[in-house]
């Protein structure tokens, strides 16, 4: 048998298997049908015998040791190549039998391959990744990782010692794709990919592609059927789908980090030692506690700081390692989708952070991933960020802009997400973004803007928008970037963008002294002035919470907790009622003090404990939260205060000019003149008994939210009969009403037209 086998084997492809650097290990394993019969090969190291039984039959034809590496060889004399089993013992005394993988032919076809070399295969992740799947009857999964560099990748897990000797996978062509189908691993699969750079380093890899990864500190990829949920949010998507993209609907956000919204202590072991991930509340635990919250508080969407999975808690998950994993923080992907479809049966919309901005350089994750800058620029000065350490994405390669545009497409498809918002875009857009002189490299036409970047964002927008289905894409854009809303022809084409110019001018006037506000009164009014260049969110996010700058009552001034409050409802009521959508991070309609911290919970007990045994200050938070509550149905409940939100038909000076006095007035308006608001804003902490306002028309004027009201904590100064206006000029306006403002008060009227006469002084 000797003198046969070695004329029949290609001796130096079973060294270049055996020294596991084969990237065709198909060329040579399994069956091959050759003129002097059906030649096996296998190689399984550990293996002491194999034999080839053949289905339905009883024949069994032993494998010849070719090499003491493992390799075996047997000539079968058929005509064609029969179904069959190898059946191997180790060197252990076990016995295994098992479909021979390498039997098996690709599932991804050339035209996908050169659609993802072209960019454009937008459904990818249904081709990369791990896949379970039947083929010829058999249950297995699918593998398949684009690592172009690597002289050889392999399917390495408990499955098969973690040996990357054993499960080498296929190249295909000259398209840098690697596949295996591997029989019988079955959903919960631990596995990794050993690659093999060019230079002979080994590395062991995430699946860039996992659907779901181990917890951490543990980082392999798991195997997993993410299309097996059975969904109940259909009216849901087809409402989303029909109103498409138009602004004209209320949108509150309530931005949330699932990992401290709810949190407990960890459990602990037999030795008394914490358990990792024991003190995370689960997806579904959450979706239930999480939607009535939001609901009785009257948010429209929740937004999610990053699920998807990351090293690092204090990341808050901006370092993604996995980027179509949900983090197995809180559960496994059905969990996750679980999570989406709740919310959206309590009729909550849910938008994901998603950071395309960088990644980390963690050995098991995209970083250098098959020894050479597979994602990431090689040039330092393009593919590093030196304020954050981490790496920045080629965005001008097409397989590398095919990954971000699939996943976020991804999220849409695979867990109904209803919008996606783009972390630190400026960071993508500019070059020079967070890099001193020499630091960066200037465009093709000396500039510093990134137009490799600003492509990718224009094909993200016009993809997403493509399916037609409504899900929405925001942008944090902080640089002052022309056009980043609007249609993707003229602009980038996101939907939102978050107002961060507002913000700083905002929280720069309430963090001041209030008799000294005057100096800076033109920060409340300037953002009009731009007000409906893009289509604006106004966040009050979670970086302004943390790292030291305190929480949105410790922003405010006042000496006790009560004289911040009170600030806080005034700002709140400007915030709410300015033109823009609307965001706040959790904790911030409570009226807590100190930095949020990612490893702590917010203070629930303060709304459980009985008003006689609750402190003065959380009997005050509860009030708080109470006048937060309120503002928010409010707002829903007023089309005036959203419907028109993009539109300069929808907002109109009464007085931008009191600066003295710290007072704001303004109307707000939609398409129904009845639904007209008029909002007075006092920031000053001084009562106005008479003050007069000019009034849009003759009518009547009754308050119908008053930021002073006892309930809220305040001192209950207001307006509770209606006010009829005078034929007085004022504030450039025919007539005018008198009314009362509070110290700190923000009062808002409706307006109902009455003719001339009928008016009284």
């Amino acid at each position: 048998m000797g003198d046969i086998y070695n004329t029949l084997l290609d001796w130096p492809a079973v060294r270049e298997l055996i020294r596991s650097e084969s990237a065709d290990p198909h060329r040579l394993l399994g069956p091959h049908l050759i003129s002097q019969g059906v030649l096996i090969q296998a190689f399984i190291p550990t293996a002491v015998s194999i034999t080839v039984c053949i289905v339905d039959s009883d024949a069994e034809y032993p494998m010849a040791l070719e090499d003491a590496a493992g390799f075996f060889a047997v000539l079968l004399p058929l005509s064609e190549i029969p179904s069959y089993r190898l059946r191997v013992t180790y060197d252990n005394g076990t016995e295994q039998t098992l479909h021979d993988p390498y039997v098996y032919t690709p599932q991804i076809t050339e035209t996908d391959l050169r659609r993802f070399d072209a960019g454009v295969f937008y459904n990818v992740y249904e081709k990369l990744g791990a896949h379970p799947m039947e083929i010829n009857g058999v249950s297995g999964t699918y593998f398949a990782v684009w690592a172009p560099c690597a002289r050889r990748v392999s399917v390495v897990g408990d499955f098969n010692l973690w040996d990357g000797r054993r499960h080498p996978m296929r190249r295909l062509g000259d398209h840098g794709v690697f596949e295996l189908f591997l029989p019988g691993i079955a959903q919960g699969t631990i596995y990794k990919y050993e690659v093999k750079a060019a230079d002979g380093t080994t590395m062991l890899k995430a699946d860039p592609y996992g659907v779901y990864a181990e917890l951490r500190p543990h980082d392999a990829s798991v195997v997993w059927d993410t299309t097996h949920y059975q969904w109940h949010d259909q009216a849901w998507m087809e409402e989303r789908a029909a109103r498409g993209n138009a602004n004209a609907f209320p949108m509150s956000i309530y931005e949330a980090h699932l990992g401290s919204w709810l949190r407990g202590p960890a459990a602990v072991d037999g030795q008394g030692r914490p358990v990792s991930g024991s003190e995370f509340t689960g997806y579904r635990e959450l979706a239930v506690k999480l939607a009535a919250y939001v609901r009785e508080m009257g948010y429209t969407h929740v937004e999610l700081l990053p699920v998807m999975e990351h090293p690092l808690d204090a990341s808050l998950g901006y370092q993604v390692t996995g980027y179509y994993a949900p983090t197995s923080r809180f559960g496994s992907p059905d969990d996750f989708q679980y999570f989406m479809d709740y919310l959206h049966g309590q009729g909550i919309g849910v938008i994901l952070d998603w950071a395309p901005a960088q990644f980390p350089r963690n050995l098991a994750g995209l970083a250098n991933f098959d020894g050479s800058c597979v994602y990431e620029h090689k040039d330092p000065r393009q593919g590093t960020h030196p304020q954050w350490g981490t790496l920045v994405f080629n965005y001008g390669r097409p397989q590398v802009s095919n990954f971000l545009i699939s996943n976020a497409l991804y999220w849409g498809e695979v867990y109904h997400a209803d919008g996606i918002r783009v972390d630190s875009a400026a960071a993508m857009l500019y070059l020079d973004y967070g890099r001193s002189p020499g630091q960066w490299i200037p465009n093709i036409y000396g500039g510093n803007e990134n137009l490799e970047a600003a492509e990718f964002l224009r094909r993200l927008c016009a993809c997403v928008h493509g399916r037609k289905d409504g899900m929405l894409l925001v942008a944090e854009e902080s640089a002052a970037w022309p056009r980043v809303t609007g249609d993707a022809d003229d602009a980038l084409g996101f939907d939102y963008k978050w107002n961060n110019g507002w913000l700083g001018d905002f929280l720069g006037y309430m963090r001041y002294d209030p008799y000294f506000r005057y100096q800076r009164y033109g920060a409340l009014t300037f953002s009009m002035l731009y007000a409906y260049s893009e289509a604006f969110i106004l966040a009050l996010p979670h970086h302004e919470m943390s790292q030291g700058r305190g929480s949105m009552a410790d922003k405010m001034p006042g000496n006790t907790l009560a004289e911040k409050l009170a600030h806080l409802r005034a700002a709140y009521g400007y915030w709410m009622t300015h033109p823009g959508r609307k965001l706040l991070f959790m904790g911030q309609d409570m009226g807590i003090i100190g930095d949020w911290n990612e490893s702590g919970g917010l203070p629930w007990e303060m709304l459980t404990a009985d008003d006689g045994e609750a402190s003065a200050d959380a009997l005050e938070r509860r009030r708080f939260r109470g006048y937060v509550k309120a503002l928010q149905h409010f707002y829903r409940s007023h089309p005036s205060l959203y419907k028109l939100d993009d539109q300069p038909e929808g907002f109109e000076w009464i007085d931008c000019m009191s600066g003295r006095e710290n007072i704001l007035v303004y109307l707000r308006h939609s398409e129904s003149p009845e639904e007209t608001l008029l909002v007075i804003c006092n920031f000053a902490p001084v009562l106005h008994a008479a003050r007069q306002i000019g009034a849009p028309f003759s009518g009547r004027y009754e308050e119908i939210f008053n930021s002073d009201d006892a309930m809220f904590g305040g001192g209950g100064v207001g307006n509770p009969t209606a006010v009829l206006s005078r034929r007085e000029e004022w504030d450039g306006r025919e007539n005018s009403i008198t009314v009362c403002l509070a110290p700190l008060g923000v009062h808002i009227f409706s307006c109902t037209p009455i003719e001339d006469g009928e008016a009284t002084g």
